[in-house]
C-alpha cells in the first residue's frame, strides 16, 4: 500500500517529504536509542536533504546512513560522483556528525557489494529515502529487476533509458561518458525498510509514477513493487502526477 501525496510544488514536495522521515529518525531513536537509514541521491533528492539536514530534534551522532547506489569505476572527486553528492549535501551540512557508510565503486565491484551486504546484514532499517527514475528504476534496479536475489547490493549493468537520464540531467558530459555499470541496494533490502519515503518530482517522471502506480506489479517496473510495502509514503509534485487517472 502506497500513501500517496500530491503537493504543491517541488519545495513543499521536499518539506513534507524531510518532516516525515525526520520523524521516523526521531521516534527510532526514542525507541531504540539509534536509527539506521539509507539515503539516495539523484536531483529527485536535492529539496528533501536541504530540509532533512537542518530537521529538530535529531541527534545526528547516533544515526547510521547507507548509500543507496554508486557507478562503477568512478572517482569521488567527479561531479557524478554520488559518494561526493552525499558528502557534500549530508554529511558536511551535518558536520560530520552521522555514520556515513558509501558504496565505493572504484575496485572490485562485486567484492564491494559482498562488504556492503555484510555490513547492513540484520540491520534494522528504519527510513529509506528514494525515488524513481524516468524509467520506473528502484535505486540502479533498470528493468527488468531482480526481484528474487536475497544478496542486499549487486552490480548491475545500466540500461540506456537510465544512462540517458543522468546525461541528462546535466551529471556527465556526453552519453558516453555515463558508466554502464553500478552497484546497487537490491529490491528485497530496499522491501526491508520499515518506512519507505519516496520523493518523485518533475513531468518526466509522469509515466514512470503512473507505471509503479497504476500498472502491474512487475520487474518491467521496478518502483511497481513498492505497491506490496507495507509502508510507503510517496510525495508528489503536480507534474509528476499528471498522468494519474485516480484524483
Amino acid at each position: 500500500m502506497i500513501d500517496i501525496n500530491i503537493v504543491a510544488d517541488k519545495q513543499t514536495l521536499g518539506v513534507q517529504a524531510a518532516a516525515r522521515g525526520a520523524a521516523a529518525i526521531r521516534e527510532a531513536q526514542a525507541r531504540h536509542g539509534h536509527a539506521t537509514i539509507i539515503v539516495a541521491t539523484g536531483a529527485s533528492q536535492f529539496e528533501m536533504l536541504n530540509h532533512l539536514v537542518i530537521a529538530e530534534g535529531i541527534d545526528w551522532s547516533k544515526v547510521t546512513a547507507f548509500h543507496l547506489d554508486e557507478y562503477v569505476g568512478l572517482g569521488q572527486e567527479h561531479p557524478a560522483s554520488f559518494r561526493r553528492y552525499l558528502q557534500e549535501r549530508f554529511v558536511a551540512p551535518l558536520g560530520g556528525k552521522v555514520e556515513f557508510i558509501p558504496v565505493d565503486g572504484e575496485g572490485d565491484a562485486e567484492q564491494e557489494a559482498r562488504r556492503l551486504g555484510e555490513l547492513i546484514a540484520g540491520r534494522r532499517i528504519d527510513v529509506c529515502f528514494a525515488g524513481f527514475g524516468e524509467n520506473c528504476h528502484l535505486a540502479f534496479n533498470d528493468p527488468p529487476a531482480d526481484f528474487e536475489t536475497d544478496e542486499p547490493y549487486i552490480v548491475v549493468k545500466l540500461d540506456d533509458a537510465c544512462r540517458q537520464q543522468q546525461f541528462g540531467e546535466g551529471w556527465f558530459p556526453s552519453l558516453e561518458a555515463v558508466p554502464e555499470r553500478a552497484i546497487s541496494m537490491s529490491v528485497r533490502q530496499i522491501l526491508k525498510s520499515e518506512l519507505i519515503v519516496l520523493s518523485v518530482p518533475d513531468e518526466r517522471k509522469a509515466k514512470a509514477t503512473r507505471d509503479a502506480l497504476e500498472g502491474p506489479v512487475s520487474p518491467l517496473y521496478p518502483a511497481s513493487i513498492l505497491q506490496t510495502h507495507k509502508n510507503t509514503v510517496l510525495f508528489l509534485d503536480p507534474p509528476a502526477a499528471s498522468l494519474l487517472k485516480r484524483g
